[in-house]
């Protein structure tokens, strides 16, 4: 079992990758494209929407909302195309961590705290 969790491991930091890579390649469908972006943004960003020292929660995104995205992300390119993509994320495509996904997880955590503020008050 714990072979084949490491295979899935594998396997969806691939996908990510590629996904990138789709977010960047004009054959993909615009609709792909725009989910792609957002879920490899979202996955390389270096904060999380939820942090994950929150019991539970925390680790909610990484366990369900991004493997999710990544599945419905590849189910809108064209399987010739995504096939290609991921050999090109598996042969060593380097993948930058997104600090623009950063700056929006912030922006939502400052939004939030606007929020919360002006409601307490």
């Amino acid at each position: 079992m714990l072979d084949k969790l490491k295979s899935w491991a594998r396997t969806l930091k691939r996908d990510i990758a590629a996904l990138y890579l789709a977010g960047r390649d004009a054959r993909t469908p615009w609709s792909a494209r725009a989910l792609a972006l957002a879920v490899g943004v979202y996955a390389l960003s270096p904060i999380d929407l939820i942090p994950d020292f929150i019991p539970v929660l925390g680790y909610l995104d990484d366990l369900i909302i991004v493997p999710l995205g990544i599945w419905l992300a590849v189910r809108l390119i064209p399987p010739d195309l995504m096939q290609e993509l991921r050999e090109a994320a598996s042969g060593g495509a380097r993948i930058p961590v997104s600090w623009t996904g950063a700056a929006f997880v912030g922006l939502v955590w400052l939004g939030l705290g606007v929020w919360l503020f002006r409601l307490a008050t």
